[in-house]
């Protein structure tokens, strides 16, 4: 395991402000589940109770006694570390730090207290007969840290108390915190939430990615258009993680192999390469919801080396002497580089081989020197591959078991296929990754061979099961060969995994009978379904206090790890008082992001109307434009008539399109474009509101989740994996408008149909209307209203005359619409018009918004790695005592 960590001057403000009063009991709760598990070849059962523990209140605090000031959780012991951090970390004085000073301050403070922790757990590991969980994924999105770990620490109250009695306020200096911006959206989040959860519940962990210099790109607006600038997280600098430059590994990239015959007669394989990386660990704790458990994330930074050529410089090439560094740093420089071109491609194979090989190599290095022969790996660790970004890991692990460490492939192969899991996130065919043979052969030779071996065997196996059906090699091959020769990410994490599960109900069928129907029929037994979940500690008690609070005064804490305890509060459903308190705390959150938004856009919104969100990433699958639709179709009703009875709605999108996705950021310009016209115009009356938020992120999540009343997911069913959004808005009482897609199935299942606005085409029905040919413009003569909306897009009403700007959107559905808008244009406008009935009984609605949280206790995250370890890891709690 790895070993823990041992500007200008300007006034201070004076800030000070009431928060509250919070619970700071600790608890944690277990499952009670079977493990049976194989240990130095023996069959050894491995039963734990997973009852309810409650940790002690002077445990979580260290206990009388036991610590020293600088580890203390006492609100003196808290303000003294913090002028003790400002002054020898920070070098500054309380009169002459910045807002950034204080903020460091705070950081290093609450990080002191997480290090006894982190130092425990890691000795716990190590002293017990543990398997431990690695989580590989090229995303963490972990949003900001501070007030996390105040609040799993319990001390969000001390702190702010602390502060306070300086004059400073807490929350300013949460506000001050730059998010790390290293995830895409969803795939990033879940990995973070499934961090969070491995620790609450004291799975012994380790989350590897990559530590990019530059995140996720920062989205700025101008004139409606996205415009990327850099997200240079860290310039302010980064107090939780600790650089480890003494547990460094070298990785290799292009060049050659070389086949010897050792002494002993056999074959074997020298990898020359054509140039060596090295990977840097930065090492973050994090710390599990009042427990003592301090898992962690490693991730991995690209440095030559050797990062000057001092002979080179003499002779006169000042950039050649540093070539090799900018070289070997740009692997790890920016979240996904655009792939479009042959370099792009390149870099981005390169990044998912590099943060692969530092992580195995890493965890050999574990299991080696704590004396433990390789043969007994998949004993000892569980690999989880986050969709196939870290695939490579199958070609990879094999490659240093067989050619490193002399395993025979035979086991080689055995430990591999027992260690490794992949976790499928996609039904999308161009999200599957595959890369050219010659660019995979360039870059990475040893592993071409290594895939290729894979493959002859793997074939081998299909021919003796499936004789004579030659087409189903072809499409269970680990490399197409149709055309440009290809290989198959997927297809390599589906053949060399114990385990492959998708992330809800319909996504795991879907995968069964589509994308991997062929790896279903050769390993049924392989396939499993994990059904995503989110923190309730980030997406309901730090993003929504109150409400975490209200729930508490009723139910007492234990919710908060235990979330299936929220059943409770359909008792409370038909209590008018506690009903009277629910929409008190969501019309505050609504206030709240009103005045955001016209902070940070101008735009003033009513309070009182329906805050109607669609907050995601910009893709044509996820159907923000029929959102637009349905807005164009109100407004004409206004224009028709003004005085008609239309429900105030505030429409608020947010979201990031790729960089190259071109009908992602017209979406995005046409939202502006609509909002501009429908906000200005008089007859509306400020009934209807468009609002776009940029720069989309955790962060802003936090503002978002808790002030929506209406949850947009109306992607097309069958396309959705699963969706995580869907179960913030819903555990902060949203109710959720959406198409039986992803995980939408299952929340409806649960929180009662009656509960969830459902519209549109089923997945079968999507498959049977395009396999009958589908003629989307059939849609567009036959509907008056639709008509008129589209043909409104180019009239140029929304785009000051140019009647050609969205021309490309509308010809788009017109003539193809892939993710048929059209035919499920008037069922969603139909919905929507329920919608509008609804809101307008406002008791009726915070009923069935209360019904909604009780209900959404399935979809925690602590629920999922509960099964993710009962079914996949085969793992079990580790209490770490402290």
């Amino acid at each position: 395991m790895p070993i823990p960590f041992e500007g200008s001057p300007r006034p201070l403000d004076s800030f000070c402000t009431a928060r509250r009063g919070r619970e700071t009991e600790a608890e944690r709760c277990y499952l009670a589940e079977e493990q049976d598990l194989r240990i130095a070849g023996q069959e050894r059962e491995g039963r734990k109770a997973m009852g309810i523990s409650i940790i002690e209140h002077d445990q979580v605090q260290g206990g009388p006694g036991r610590k020293s000031q600088r580890t203390a959780l006492t609100t003196e012991a808290l303000a003294q570390s913090f002028l003790d951090n400002l002054l020898f970390v920070q070098g500054r004085s309380l009169e002459r730090a910045t807002l950034n000073d204080l903020y460091m301050a705070l950081a290093h403070t609450v990080r002191d207290r997480l290090a006894e922790r982190w130092i425990s757990t890691t000795k716990n590991y190590q002293s017990q007969d543990v398997r431990v969980v690695c989580y590989f994924s090229a995303e963490f999105l972990t949003g900001p840290h501070l007030a996390n770990n105040l609040i799993n620490l319990g001390i969000y109250d001390q702190t702010d108390e602390a502060l306070r009695g300086l004059g400073i306020d807490l929350k300013t200096l949460v506000e001050q915190e730059e998010e790390p911006g290293l995830g895409n959206g969803g795939l990033g989040r879940l990995a973070s939430c499934f961090m969070d959860s491995l620790a609450t519940l004291d799975i012994p962990a380790i989350g590897y990615g990559i530590r990019y210099e530059y995140g996720i790109f920062d989205q700025q607006i101008r004139d409606g258009w996205q415009v990327e600038t850099t997200d240079n997280w860290l310039r302010l600098g980064n107090p939780w993680a600790l650089e480890r430059p003494e547990d460094t590994f070298t990785v290799k990239l292009g060049g050659k192999t070389e086949w010897t015959m050792d002494a002993n007669g056999r074959y074997r394989v020298q990898w020359v390469p054509g140039r060596v990386i090295r990977g840097v660990p930065h090492d973050t704790p994090i710390l599990g919801y009042h427990t003592n458990t301090a898992n962690t994330m490693r991730l991995w930074s690209a440095q030559a080396v050797e990062s000057f050529d001092f002979e080179t410089f003499n002779t006169g090439d000042y950039f050649g002497a540093v070539a090799d560094k900018v070289a070997s740093e740009n692997i790890s420089k920016i979240l996904y580089p655009n792939d479009e071109g042959f370099q792009g491609k390149q870099l981005r194979l390169a990044q998912q081989f590099f943060f692969v090989s530092c992580s195995l190599q890493h965890i050999l290095k574990i299991h080696t020197t704590q004396g433990r022969p390789l043969t007994d790996l998949h004993r000892k660790f569980a690999i989880q591959m986050n969709d196939t970004h870290p695939a490579i890991a199958v070609a990879e692990l094999m490659r240093l078991l067989v050619d490193e460490h002399d395993i025979a492939w035979a086991m080689a192969w055995h430990i591999t296929r027992n260690t490794l899991a992949y976790t499928n996130h996609t039904l999308l065919p161009e999200a599957l990754e595959q890369w050219p043979l010659g660019l995979f052969g360039a870059l990475l030779p040893r592993h071409l061979e290594i895939v290729q071996e894979i493959n002859a065997r793997h074939i081998q196996d299909i021919r003796a099961k499936f004789p004579g059906d030659e087409a189903r090699v072809k499409r269970l091959s680990l490399i197409d060969e149709c055309g440009e020769k290809y290989v198959r990410m997927a297809h390599l994490a589906a053949v060399g995994s114990h385990s492959i599960n998708g992330v809800a109900a319909l996504h795991t069928d879907l995968l069964k009978t589509s994308v991997l129907r062929d790896f279903h029929d050769l390993s049924p037994e392989k396939f499993t379904n994990k059904t995503n979940g989110v923190t309730p500690r980030r997406w309901i008690v730090l993003s929504n206090p109150r409400l975490a609070d209200l729930i508490t005064s009723r139910l007492g804490p234990k919710w908060i790890s235990d979330l299936e305890k929220l059943r409770r509060l359909e008792s409370l459903a038909h209590d008018p008082g506690f009903g009277d308190e629910w929409r008190s705390i969501k019309e505050h959150n609504k206030q709240k992001l009103a005045a955001y938004i016209l902070d940070q856009s101008g735009v003033t919104v009513d309070p009182q109307s329906m805050f109607d969100v669609l907050v995601k990433r910009m893709h044509e699958y996820k159907r923000q434009h029929l959102q637009v639709l349905h807005i164009l179709t109100l407004y004409n009703r206004i224009k028709r008539n003004p005085d008609s009875d239309v429900v105030p709605r505030t429409f608020i999108f947010g979201g990031k399109a790729a960089p190259g996705y071109l009908m992602a950021k017209l979406i995005i310009k046409l939202i502006h474009s609509v909002g501009e016209v429908v906000n200005a115009d008089a007859r509306v009356k400020g009934r209807l509101k468009v609002v776009f938020l940029p720069d989309y992120s955790v962060k802003l999540g936090q503002r978002v989740y808790p002030a929506a009343d209406l949850s947009e997911q109306i992607s097309l069913a069958g396309k959705e994996a699963s969706g995580t959004g869907n179960m913030k808005f819903a555990m902060n009482g949203a109710l959720t408008i959406g198409t039986l897609d992803g995980a939408n199935v299952e929340i409806r299942e649960e929180v009662g149909e009656e509960n969830f606005f459902l519209f549109g085409l089923t997945a079968p029905e999507v498959k049977q209307l395009k396999a009958n040919g589908y003629r989307s413009r059939t849609y567009y003569e036959s509907n008056e209203s639709l008509r008129e909306v589209l043909d409104g897009l180019l009239s140029g009403e929304f785009s000051r005359g140019d009647s050609n700007l969205f021309r490309p959107l509308v010809e788009s559905l017109l003539n193809s619409d892939e993710y048929l808008l059209l035919a499920d244009y008037q069922p969603y406008i139909d919905c929507q018009d329920r919608v509008s009935s609804a809101f307008i009984d406002r008791e009726g609605w915070a009923r069935m918004s209360i019904l909604n949280v009780a209900r959404m206790g399935k979809f925690s995250s602590d629920r999922s790695i509960r099964e993710y370890s009962a079914e996949i890891w085969r793992t079990w709690p580790v209490k770490v005592e402290f």
